[in-house]
C-alpha cells in the first residue's frame, strides 16, 4: 500500500503542475487569421464531425487545406472526431462548420484543456507508472515513485502539451509499446507501436529500433524454428493493425495516396514549412544541423529540394546505422532503449522537415533511462526544454518555463544526486575508457570536467534565456536570440549523439543482455 501512496502523491503533484501550466496562454491565442496549434486541433474536430471521411484530407469548399488542413494519420482524425462529438453535445457552436473558425472562449478552453488531461490520465501517465514499477533496480517503492516523479515533471512535455497545446497520445502509446516489449509481450508491443505510428507519423523516429530489436529476437530464436514463427506473427500483427486503422480509406487508392501526400509533403523542401509566414522570415528556429548550417550558408538557395531530400536521407541513415546494426546483432532491452534515443536524435538532427517540438521524440526515450544515467539524462532534458524557448516565448509561456525548468533540475538533484554520478562508470563509459589505454589518466579527471561542462552549459542557457526574454534584439538582427538558442542547442545535441552512440557501441554483450535496466 505504501508504494501506491507514494505514487499517488507523485501523480497528484504532476497533475497539479499540468493544471497550473494549462491556466496560461496557448498557441496562437487571439492571433488571427491562423491562430495556432490550439485552433488546428479545434478545426480538425470541426472538419471530422461535419464532413464525410472521404473529404477529410481533400481540399474542398468546406475544407480549405491551407487553413490547418489535416496532416496527421487516421488515428488523429478519429480522435478529433470523438472529441468533436463530445464538444457538440456541450456546445454546438464549438464545432459549427465555417462559423466556428477561430472560436475562443473560457468554457471552450476548459474543454480543450480537459481533453489533454484525459489523454494524459488514460494513456501517458499509466504507462510511466507501470514502467517505473517494472524497473528491477527501482523496484523499491521509494525509488519507483522518485523515477516516476522525474519523468512526469519533465518540463518540455508539460509545456508543449498543457501550454502550447498538443496531445500526448502518440508518445504514450509508444511508451506502452516499450513496456510490452520489456515483458516479452512482443505482439501487444507491436500493436501499441502501430497505433502510435498511425496517430503521428513522427513516430517513424522510433520505428527502426523497434524493427531491429524484434528482428534481432527472431534471428536469435532461429529463422528455421521459433524465430520464423515469431516473425510471421509480428508481420501479421503489423498488417492487421494498419489495416484496421486505414480501413475507412482502403476502398479507394486515391484516398490513400492523398492521405500520404498530406503526411509527407516533400515538395515543401528540407525545412519545416512555414506555410503562413513571410517568405523572408520564419519564426520557427529548429535546433538541428540544417537550420544551424543555414546561419552560415542558405542551403535552400544552394541545393535543390530533391537534392536536399537525398542528402537528408543519406546523412540520417548513416548516422543511425551503427546503433541499429548493433541492436539487430545483439538484441537487448537496454540496447533497445539507448538505440531509441540515438535514432530519434539522428532523425531530429538530420532528417527532413523537422519541427522544434520533435525534440520530445528524443526526450521521452531519454526519460526511460534517467535511472541509468541520471547526470546525462537530466542534462539532455534541460537542453531539450531550452531548445523550445523561442516557441514558448511566442506562446506566452515564459513564466511557466522559468518555474518548471529549475524545479525539474532541483527534483533531479535531490532524487539522483546527479552531480555525484559523473564517473566513467556512472556515465556508462567504463568500457570505452578501457579501450583508450593511452588516455586512461585523462579519464581520472573526467568527473570534474563533466561537472564543469554541465555548469557552463547551465549558465549559458540561463543567460540566453534572460536575454531572449528581456532584451530587445538588434534592429538588423531580429532573430539573433532564437538563432543563438537553436545553434547552442544543436551543438549540445551533436555531442549527446556522439555520447549515446559510444555507450551503445562499447556496451558489452553480457551487460546488454540484462532483462531490465
Amino acid at each position: 500500500m505504501e508504494k501506491w501512496s507514494l505514487m499517488t502523491i507523485t501523480v497528484l503533484l504532476a497533475l497539479t503542475v499540468r493544471w497550473a501550466v494549462s491556466l496560461g496562454s496557448y498557441s496562437g491565442a487571439g492571433k488571427p487569421p491562423m491562430y495556432g496549434d490550439y485552433e488546428a486541433q479545434r478545426h480538425w474536430q470541426e472538419i471530422t464531425y461535419n464532413l464525410p471521411i472521404r473529404q477529410w484530407y481533400f481540399n474542398t469548399s468546406d475544407n480549405n487545406l491551407l487553413y490547418w488542413g489535416l496532416d496527421y494519420p487516421p488515428l488523429t482524425a478519429y480522435h478529433s472526431f470523438v472529441c468533436a462529438y463530445i464538444a457538440k453535445l456541450i456546445n454546438p457552436d464549438w464545432v459549427a462548420l465555417h462559423s466556428s473558425r477561430g472560436y475562443e472562449s473560457q468554457p471552450h478552453k476548459l474543454f480543450m484543456r480537459t481533453t489533454v488531461f484525459v489523454a494524459d490520465l488514460l494513456v501517458y501517465i499509466p504507462a510511466v507508472i507501470l514502467y517505473c514499477f517494472s524497473l528491477k533496480e527501482t523496484s523499491a517503492k521509494k525509488k519507483a515513485s522518485t523515477c516516476a516523479l522525474c519523468i512526469l515533471l519533465y518540463p518540455g512535455l508539460i509545456l508543449i502539451d498543457h501550454g502550447h497545446f498538443q496531445y500526448p497520445l502518440s508518445l504514450g502509446l509508444a511508451l506502452w509499446a516499450v513496456l510490452c516489449l520489456s515483458h516479452d509481450w512482443d505482439l501487444l508491443g507491436s500493436v501499441a507501436f502501430c497505433l502510435a505510428l498511425n496517430y503521428k507519423q513522427m513516430e517513424l523516429y522510433h520505428s527502426l529500433p523497434f524493427f531491429c530489436y524484434l528482428l534481432g529476437k527472431c534471428f536469435k530464436k532461429g529463422l528455421k524454428g521459433k524465430g520464423l514463427v515469431l516473425l510471421a506473427k509480428l508481420a501479421g500483427t503489423v498488417l492487421l493493425s494498419f489495416a484496421a486503422c486505414w480501413l475507412p480509406f482502403g476502398t479507394d487508392v486515391e484516398q490513400i495516396m492523398q492521405v500520404l501526400r498530406r503526411l509527407f509533403p516533400i515538395d515543401r523542401g528540407l525545412f519545416e514549412a512555414c506555410m503562413f509566414s513571410s517568405p523572408t522570415h520564419c519564426p520557427d528556429k529548429v535546433a538541428n544541423i540544417w537550420c544551424s548550417l543555414s546561419v552560415l550558408m542558405k542551403i535552400k538557395n544552394v541545393i535543390s529540394p530533391r537534392t536536399q531530400l537525398k542528402l537528408s536521407f543519406a546523412v540520417t541513415f548513416l548516422s543511425l546505422l551503427p546503433a541499429c546494426i548493433k541492436l539487430t546483432v545483439q538484441p537487448s532491452l537496454r540496447g533497445f532503449k539507448f538505440t531509441l534515443v540515438s535514432c530519434a536524435l539522428s532523425f531530429f538532427l538530420f532528417s527532413f522537415q523537422v519541427h522544434e517540438k520533435s525534440i520530445l521524440l528524443v526526450s521521452v526515450p531519454v526519460c526511460l533511462i534517467i535511472n541509468e544515467i541520471p547526470f546525462m539524462a537530466t542534462w539532455f532534458l534541460l537542453v531539450s526544454t531550452f531548445s523550445l524557448l523561442p516557441l514558448l516565448l511566442k506562446d506566452g509561456l515564459l513564466l511557466a518555463y522559468a518555474v518548471t525548468a529549475p524545479a525539474f533540475l532541483a527534483v533531479c538533484l535531490a532524487s539522483f544526486s546527479i552531480l555525484e554520478k559523473t564517473s566513467a562508470e556512472d556515465l556508462q563509459l567504463k568500457a570505452f575508457s578501457l579501450s583508450l589505454k593511452g588516455y586512461a589518466s585523462w579519464f581520472k579527471s573526467f568527473p570534474r570536467i563533466a561537472r564543469s561542462l554541465f555548469l557552463v552549459s547551465l549558465s549559458l542557457m540561463g543567460v540566453l534565456s534572460v536575454l531572449s526574454a528581456a532584451v530587445p534584439p538588434p534592429q538588423g538582427l531580429p532573430d539573433l536570440f532564437p538563432v543563438a538558442v537553436a545553434v547552442v542547442s544543436c551543438l549540445h545535441f551533436l555531442l549527446f549523439l556522439v555520447y549515446f552512440n559510444v555507450v551503445i557501441l562499447w556496451d558489452s554483450k553480457n551487460r546488454g543482455q540484462k532483462k531490465m535496466s
